[in-house]
C-alpha cells in the first residue's frame, strides 16, 4: 500500500479537472483567468503596492485546479496582463508592472498557487478545514516573502517590510480563512457513523 498517495476522500478536487477532456481544461483556464482578473479589481489603494483579492483568487485557483493546472492558469492570466489586457490590479496591464514594485508579487503568484494546489492534493483541503486554512496561509505568506524580497531590492529591506509586507499580513490571514471556508463549502459531503 502506498501511503504517499492521498485517499479518494483526502484528494480534494471538486472540479475533477485532471480527469476531464482537454476542452474542459482549456475552458477552466479561461474561466480561471477571468476570476483572477475580476479579483484584481477589488482593490484597496496602498503605496507602493495595492491590496487586492488577487492572493485569495490565486490560492483558490490552486486549491481547486490542482498544482499543475492551477499554476498554468495563473501563468496564462499573467501573460494576458503582460500582453496588455487590463487584468492586473485596478485594470492595469503591460510588461512594466513585472519590472517595478509589484513584479515580485506577480512572479510569486504561480508559485503560490502551485504550492496551495500541491498541498490540497495531499489532503490540505476542504475535508480538513484547518489544514485548508494553513495551505492558504502558506500561499499568502510565500507571496509576501517573495514579493517583499523583490521590493527590498528596489526600495530597501526596511521600507519593503514596512510598506510591502507588514500591512498585508492581516489581510492574508483573513483571505486564507475565507479561502478555507470556500473549500469547506465545496468539499464533498460524507456521512460518518456516530462514534461508539
Amino acid at each position: 500500500m502506498n501511503t504517499t498517495t492521498a485517499s479518494a476522500h483526502d484528494a480534494f478536487s471538486p472540479l475533477r479537472l485532471q480527469s476531464r477532456p482537454l476542452v474542459w481544461q482549456v475552458a477552466a483556464i479561461v474561466l480561471g483567468t477571468l476570476f483572477l482578473a475580476l479579483s484584481s479589481y477589488v482593490e484597496v489603494p496602498m503605496v507602493p503596492v495595492p491590496m487586492t483579492m488577487q492572493t485569495f483568487a490565486v490560492t483558490l485557483v490552486g486549491a481547486l485546479y490542482g498544482w499543475r493546472l492551477g499554476g498554468l492558469t495563473i501563468v496564462a492570466w499573467l501573460l494576458e496582463g503582460a500582453l496588455g489586457l487590463p487584468v492586473l490590479a485596478g485594470g492595469a496591464s503591460g510588461a512594466a508592472h513585472f519590472l517595478g514594485a509589484t513584479g515580485g508579487y506577480l512572479f510569486a503568484f504561480p508559485v503560490c498557487g502551485a504550492l496551495v494546489g500541491w498541498l490540497a492534493e495531499r489532503g490540505w483541503n476542504g475535508n480538513r478545514v484547518v489544514l485548508a486554512f494553513l495551505a492558504m496561509l502558506a500561499g499568502n505568506l510565500l507571496c509576501l516573502v517573495l514579493g517583499g524580497a523583490w521590493l527590498a531590492v528596489i526600495i530597501g529591506f526596511d521600507s519593503a517590510v514596512t510598506h510591502g509586507v507588514a500591512p498585508f499580513i492581516v489581510g492574508g490571514v483573513l483571505k486564507s480563512a475565507l479561502g478555507a471556508a470556500v473549500l469547506k463549502a465545496l468539499s464533498p459531503r460524507t456521512s460518518k457513523a456516530p462514534a461508539a
